[in-house]
Protein backbone atom coordinates (compact mmCIF):
# COMPACT_ATOMS: atom_id res chain seq x y z
CA UNK A 1 0.00 0.00 0.00
CA UNK A 2 2.56 2.37 1.00
CA UNK A 3 4.77 1.45 -2.02
CA UNK A 4 1.11 2.19 -4.03
CA UNK A 5 1.06 5.84 -2.58
CA UNK A 6 4.89 6.83 -2.82
CA UNK A 7 4.09 5.79 -6.71
CA UNK A 8 0.99 7.43 -7.49
CA UNK A 9 2.31 10.77 -5.63
CA UNK A 10 5.33 10.33 -8.14
CA UNK A 11 3.29 10.44 -10.91
CA UNK A 12 1.29 13.12 -9.84
CA UNK A 13 4.09 15.29 -8.82
CA UNK A 14 5.58 14.84 -12.34
CA UNK A 15 2.19 15.15 -13.97
CA UNK A 16 2.28 19.09 -12.09
CA UNK A 17 5.78 19.65 -13.46
CA UNK A 18 5.00 18.89 -16.50
CA UNK A 19 2.03 21.13 -16.36
CA UNK A 20 4.37 24.07 -15.55
CA UNK A 21 6.80 23.66 -18.08
CA UNK A 22 4.17 23.53 -20.70
CA UNK A 23 2.78 26.50 -18.74
CA UNK A 24 6.01 28.23 -18.99
CA UNK A 25 6.47 27.75 -22.56
CA UNK A 26 3.52 28.96 -23.94
CA UNK A 27 4.40 32.36 -21.58
CA UNK A 28 7.27 32.45 -23.18
CA UNK A 29 6.06 31.73 -26.36
CA UNK A 30 2.69 34.78 -26.02
CA UNK A 31 5.88 37.02 -24.82
CA UNK A 32 8.04 36.57 -28.03
CA UNK A 33 10.42 35.11 -26.05
CA UNK A 34 11.22 32.87 -28.69
CA UNK A 35 14.36 31.63 -27.38
CA UNK A 36 12.83 30.57 -24.07
CA UNK A 37 10.68 29.02 -26.16
CA UNK A 38 12.82 27.17 -28.21
CA UNK A 39 14.76 26.04 -24.67
CA UNK A 40 11.33 24.82 -23.32
CA UNK A 41 9.82 23.14 -25.43
CA UNK A 42 12.80 21.13 -26.57
CA UNK A 43 13.25 19.72 -23.06
CA UNK A 44 9.38 18.87 -22.71
CA UNK A 45 9.99 16.98 -26.20
CA UNK A 46 12.93 15.14 -24.99
CA UNK A 47 11.12 14.19 -21.80
CA UNK A 48 7.51 13.52 -22.83
CA UNK A 49 6.64 9.37 -22.98
CA UNK A 50 3.72 9.89 -24.55
CA UNK A 51 3.16 10.22 -28.18
CA UNK A 52 0.48 13.10 -28.74
CA UNK A 53 2.11 15.09 -26.46
CA UNK A 54 5.26 14.64 -28.08
CA UNK A 55 4.33 15.69 -31.04
CA UNK A 56 2.41 18.98 -29.73
CA UNK A 57 5.93 19.93 -28.31
CA UNK A 58 8.11 19.42 -31.23
CA UNK A 59 5.54 21.11 -33.63
CA UNK A 60 6.06 24.26 -31.31
CA UNK A 61 9.51 23.68 -31.04
CA UNK A 62 9.84 23.90 -34.73
CA UNK A 63 7.50 27.43 -34.84
CA UNK A 64 9.85 28.83 -31.96
CA UNK A 65 12.79 27.83 -34.40
CA UNK A 66 11.11 29.36 -37.33
CA UNK A 67 10.72 32.69 -35.37
CA UNK A 68 14.67 32.60 -34.69
CA UNK A 69 15.38 32.11 -37.96
CA UNK A 70 16.80 28.49 -37.54
CA UNK A 71 15.14 27.29 -40.72
CA UNK A 72 17.03 23.67 -40.82
CA UNK A 73 16.37 23.01 -36.91
CA UNK A 74 12.75 24.09 -37.50
CA UNK A 75 12.55 21.27 -40.52
CA UNK A 76 13.96 18.81 -38.08
CA UNK A 77 11.75 19.37 -35.01
CA UNK A 78 8.55 19.24 -37.63
CA UNK A 79 10.03 16.39 -38.76
CA UNK A 80 10.71 14.77 -35.62
CA UNK A 81 6.82 15.90 -34.44
CA UNK A 82 5.59 13.88 -37.71
CA UNK A 83 7.18 10.90 -36.44
CA UNK A 84 5.98 10.89 -33.09
CA UNK A 85 2.26 11.22 -34.47
CA UNK A 86 1.60 11.34 -37.68
CA UNK A 87 -2.29 11.78 -38.10
CA UNK A 88 -1.19 15.62 -36.48
CA UNK A 89 -2.26 17.91 -39.13
CA UNK A 90 -0.76 20.76 -37.92
CA UNK A 91 2.75 19.79 -38.47
CA UNK A 92 1.91 19.01 -42.11
CA UNK A 93 0.37 22.67 -42.43
CA UNK A 94 3.62 24.17 -40.79
CA UNK A 95 5.77 21.78 -43.43
CA UNK A 96 3.46 22.89 -46.09
CA UNK A 97 4.18 26.38 -44.75
CA UNK A 98 7.95 25.59 -44.42
CA UNK A 99 8.67 24.53 -47.94
CA UNK A 100 6.79 26.66 -49.75
CA UNK A 101 8.40 29.32 -48.12
CA UNK A 102 11.80 27.78 -49.52
CA UNK A 103 11.13 27.57 -52.45
CA UNK A 104 10.12 24.10 -52.41
CA UNK A 105 6.65 24.19 -53.95
CA UNK A 106 5.83 20.34 -55.26
CA UNK A 107 6.86 19.17 -51.61
CA UNK A 108 4.72 21.67 -49.95
CA UNK A 109 1.79 20.71 -52.02
CA UNK A 110 2.83 17.12 -51.13
CA UNK A 111 2.06 17.82 -47.62
CA UNK A 112 -1.01 19.54 -48.10
CA UNK A 113 -2.36 16.68 -49.78
CA UNK A 114 -1.63 14.54 -46.72
CA UNK A 115 -2.38 17.03 -44.50
CA UNK A 116 -6.25 17.34 -45.58
CA UNK A 117 -6.70 13.54 -45.91
CA UNK A 118 -6.09 13.75 -42.50
CA UNK A 119 -8.25 17.12 -41.53
CA UNK A 120 -10.13 17.96 -44.69
CA UNK A 121 -11.36 21.46 -42.83
CA UNK A 122 -7.72 22.68 -42.34
CA UNK A 123 -7.70 27.05 -42.72
CA UNK A 124 -4.07 26.82 -42.77
CA UNK A 125 -3.36 24.41 -45.76
CA UNK A 126 -5.86 25.94 -48.11
CA UNK A 127 -4.63 29.07 -47.68
CA UNK A 128 -1.09 28.10 -48.36
CA UNK A 129 -2.10 25.94 -50.88
CA UNK A 130 -4.05 29.29 -52.74
CA UNK A 131 -0.73 31.32 -52.41
CA UNK A 132 1.53 28.55 -54.02
CA UNK A 133 -1.28 28.65 -56.61
CA UNK A 134 -1.36 32.20 -57.23
CA UNK A 135 2.43 32.26 -57.20
CA UNK A 136 2.05 29.59 -59.93
CA UNK A 137 -0.32 31.70 -61.78
CA UNK A 138 -3.08 29.19 -61.18
CA UNK A 139 -5.75 31.74 -60.29
CA UNK A 140 -8.19 29.57 -60.37
CA UNK A 141 -7.13 27.00 -58.36
CA UNK A 142 -6.12 29.66 -55.52
CA UNK A 143 -9.45 31.49 -55.82
CA UNK A 144 -11.03 27.71 -55.02
CA UNK A 145 -9.33 26.79 -52.25
CA UNK A 146 -10.23 30.44 -50.57
CA UNK A 147 -14.07 29.45 -51.13
CA UNK A 148 -13.52 25.93 -49.84
CA UNK A 149 -12.76 27.57 -46.46
CA UNK A 150 -15.66 30.26 -47.01
CA UNK A 151 -17.99 26.89 -47.31
CA UNK A 152 -17.24 25.58 -44.08
CA UNK A 153 -16.05 29.07 -42.49
CA UNK A 154 -18.07 31.83 -43.97
CA UNK A 155 -16.98 34.47 -41.97
CA UNK A 156 -12.64 33.43 -42.16
CA UNK A 157 -11.45 36.63 -42.73
CA UNK A 158 -7.62 35.29 -44.23
CA UNK A 159 -9.77 33.55 -46.46
CA UNK A 160 -11.91 37.02 -47.41
CA UNK A 161 -8.60 38.79 -47.48
CA UNK A 162 -6.99 36.14 -49.65
CA UNK A 163 -9.72 36.81 -52.38
CA UNK A 164 -9.18 40.66 -51.99
CA UNK A 165 -5.19 40.16 -52.26
CA UNK A 166 -5.99 37.88 -55.35
CA UNK A 167 -7.33 41.31 -56.70
CA UNK A 168 -4.56 43.47 -55.45
CA UNK A 169 -2.06 40.89 -57.35
CA UNK A 170 -3.54 40.34 -60.62
CA UNK A 171 -3.94 44.37 -60.85
CA UNK A 172 -7.32 44.99 -60.10
CA UNK A 173 -6.77 47.31 -57.64
CA UNK A 174 -9.95 49.45 -57.35
CA UNK A 175 -11.58 45.97 -57.21
CA UNK A 176 -9.34 45.37 -53.67
CA UNK A 177 -9.85 48.88 -52.38
CA UNK A 178 -13.61 48.06 -52.66
CA UNK A 179 -13.58 44.59 -50.74
CA UNK A 180 -11.24 46.03 -48.25
CA UNK A 181 -12.93 49.27 -47.12
CA UNK A 182 -16.08 46.70 -46.76
CA UNK A 183 -14.07 44.23 -44.68
CA UNK A 184 -12.80 47.34 -42.30
CA UNK A 185 -16.15 48.55 -42.10
CA UNK A 186 -17.41 45.17 -40.68
CA UNK A 187 -14.00 44.31 -38.46
CA UNK A 188 -11.60 46.83 -38.34
CA UNK A 189 -8.77 44.89 -37.58
CA UNK A 190 -4.93 45.11 -37.09
CA UNK A 191 -4.71 42.39 -40.37
CA UNK A 192 -7.19 44.51 -42.48
CA UNK A 193 -5.57 48.00 -41.94
CA UNK A 194 -2.07 46.28 -42.50
CA UNK A 195 -3.64 44.74 -46.22
CA UNK A 196 -4.88 47.99 -47.25
CA UNK A 197 -2.18 49.77 -46.38
CA UNK A 198 0.00 47.53 -48.67
CA UNK A 199 -2.79 48.36 -51.27
CA UNK A 200 -2.69 52.15 -51.15
CA UNK A 201 1.62 51.79 -51.31
CA UNK A 202 0.50 49.91 -54.81
CA UNK A 203 -1.50 52.66 -55.93
CA UNK A 204 1.04 55.29 -55.24
CA UNK A 205 -0.89 56.74 -52.10
CA UNK A 206 2.03 56.44 -49.56
CA UNK A 207 0.07 59.39 -47.02
CA UNK A 208 -2.77 56.71 -47.10
CA UNK A 209 -0.77 53.83 -46.39
CA UNK A 210 1.29 55.62 -43.58
CA UNK A 211 -2.09 56.21 -41.69
CA UNK A 212 -3.60 52.59 -42.18
CA UNK A 213 -0.32 51.11 -41.32
CA UNK A 214 -0.17 53.03 -37.88
CA UNK A 215 -3.80 52.45 -37.40
CA UNK A 216 -2.63 48.51 -37.60
CA UNK A 217 -0.04 48.78 -35.16
CA UNK A 218 -2.07 50.62 -32.43
CA UNK A 219 -4.38 47.88 -33.03
CA UNK A 220 -2.04 45.42 -32.58
CA UNK A 221 1.84 46.10 -31.37
CA UNK A 222 2.64 42.43 -31.90
CA UNK A 223 1.20 41.72 -35.69
CA UNK A 224 4.73 41.43 -37.42
CA UNK A 225 3.70 41.92 -40.88
CA UNK A 226 2.69 45.49 -40.13
CA UNK A 227 6.35 46.53 -39.32
CA UNK A 228 7.35 44.89 -42.29
CA UNK A 229 4.47 46.68 -44.39
CA UNK A 230 5.46 50.09 -42.76
CA UNK A 231 9.21 49.63 -43.75
CA UNK A 232 7.87 49.06 -47.54
CA UNK A 233 6.38 52.52 -47.15
CA UNK A 234 8.85 54.18 -45.61
CA UNK A 235 11.77 52.78 -48.07
CA UNK A 236 9.09 54.12 -50.53
CA UNK A 237 9.46 57.37 -49.12
CA UNK A 238 12.85 57.70 -49.22
CA UNK A 239 13.55 57.26 -45.22
CA UNK A 240 15.72 54.11 -45.55
CA UNK A 241 16.91 54.63 -41.53
CA UNK A 242 13.25 54.36 -40.39
CA UNK A 243 12.60 51.24 -42.70
CA UNK A 244 15.59 49.38 -41.31
CA UNK A 245 14.22 49.94 -37.84
CA UNK A 246 10.95 49.11 -38.41
CA UNK A 247 12.31 45.37 -39.89
CA UNK A 248 14.43 44.72 -36.55
CA UNK A 249 10.72 45.39 -34.65
CA UNK A 250 9.27 42.76 -37.10
CA UNK A 251 11.86 40.62 -36.08
CA UNK A 252 11.88 41.13 -32.55
CA UNK A 253 8.29 40.07 -32.67
CA UNK A 254 8.76 37.04 -34.64
CA UNK A 255 9.13 37.70 -38.40
CA UNK A 256 11.61 34.98 -39.67
CA UNK A 257 14.38 37.13 -40.37
CA UNK A 258 15.68 35.22 -43.15
CA UNK A 259 13.03 36.18 -45.16
CA UNK A 260 13.48 39.87 -44.71
CA UNK A 261 17.07 39.24 -46.29
CA UNK A 262 16.60 41.27 -49.69
CA UNK A 263 15.44 44.10 -47.08
CA UNK A 264 17.96 44.01 -45.07
CA UNK A 265 20.77 44.46 -47.78
CA UNK A 266 19.25 47.62 -48.29
CA UNK A 267 20.27 48.76 -44.47
CA UNK A 268 23.52 47.13 -44.83
CA UNK A 269 24.33 49.46 -48.51
CA UNK A 270 22.88 52.48 -46.58
CA UNK A 271 25.37 52.31 -43.54
CA UNK A 272 28.59 51.15 -45.62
Amino acid sequence: MKKFLFLLTLAITSANLYSQDSKTAEECFKKADYKCAEEQYSKLAEKEQIQKYRSEYYNNLGTAQRRLGKTPQAFKSYESALRANPLYASVYANLASLNSQKGTKEKALDYIDKGLQIDPENVDMYLTRSKIYDSQGKKDLAIKDLNQILAFAPENIFARTGLANLKKNNGDLEGALKDYNQLISEKPESLLYNGRADLYLKMKKPKEALADINKAISIDPKFAQSYVTKALILFDTQKPKEACTNLEKAVAVGYEKALLAPHFAKCVIKQN
